[in-house]
């Protein structure tokens, strides 16, 4: 059976639902992924993590957030950014739904930074209701607590660089054009990263890379996937007491 809660009829999900109270939802962006990767790479990889993360545990994939806020991004052709305002409302309307059928434990699988004040915010609001346990996994930076002995490079877990390039590799190789991969470093230095500072992407990378991407392998993205994966099967498990599959 599906764990795409889009996939069920209302008959199949009733009988899904009787035997988990979780629900995982995929959030990512729309934005300039490098000049090899898709504008879609931040979702695809969420949806994809989120179906495996169900598999195991027998849980539901509910709707996805495709498109969030990348207005520095913006300058990039293709790109898509939404409000912060639209996301929250949207994903809100979202929640209240799942909770009205009885899901009580929510994780987020999250592909884009700008998501993450949002949903912390979305998810404080629902533990008011104290049957209700939220998590969020920001991938793309969850990932690089797993990264031992794989990554190579100096900025591995850059903007499209080693580390995204070898999960979409392994992932969605149809989607990479390894004739566009490159090595590019920020075109600007940064004497102050203890400052927060609003740079408009283009003005750091001309093809959207921020690392080396020629490193990227998908025998890299297979570990980096199957260990991000077990680490969220084992939290799941340890400390919200699902059980996983054979």
């Amino acid at each position: 059976m599906t764990v795409f809660l889009k996939n069920m009829s209302w008959v199949n999900f009733q009988k899904k639902k009787e035997n988990t109270n979780l629900v995982i939802i995929p959030t990512g962006a729309f934005e300039v992924y490098g000049q090899h990767l898709p504008l879609g790479s931040d979702i695809l990889v969420a949806v994809k993590i989120s179906e495996m993360v169900a598999e195991k545990l027998g849980a539901i994939v509910g709707p996805s957030m495709e498109v969030g806020d990348s207005s520095m991004l913006d300058d990039f052709p293709g790109t898509i950014t939404i409000r912060p305002e639209s996301f929250k409302n949207y994903l809100l309307d979202i929640l209240v739904s799942l909770k009205k059928w009885g899901f009580k434990d929510f994780l987020f699988v999250n592909n884009h930074l700008g998501n993450v004040p949002i949903i912390d915010q979305l998810s404080r609001d629902l533990q008011r209701d104290d049957s209700i346990r939220c998590a969020q996994i920001d991938y793309w930076r969850f990932v690089q607590t797993v990264d031992k002995g794989i990554v190579e490079t100096e900025i591995p877990h850059g903007h499209a660089s080693e580390a995204g390039t070898s999960v979409l590799q392994y992932l969605y190789p149809e989607c990479v054009d390894m004739d566009l991969i490159v090595d590019e470093h920020p075109s600007i230095s940064n004497n102050f990263p203890d400052i927060i500072q609003y740079v408009k992407y283009g003005d750091l990378s001309k093809s959207g890379t921020i690392g080396d991407a020629t490193a990227g392998t998908p025998e890299k993205g297979k570990q980096l996937v199957d260990r991000s994966v077990n680490r969220i099967v084992e939290f799941l498990v340890e400390s919200w007491g699902y059980s996983a599959k054979d």
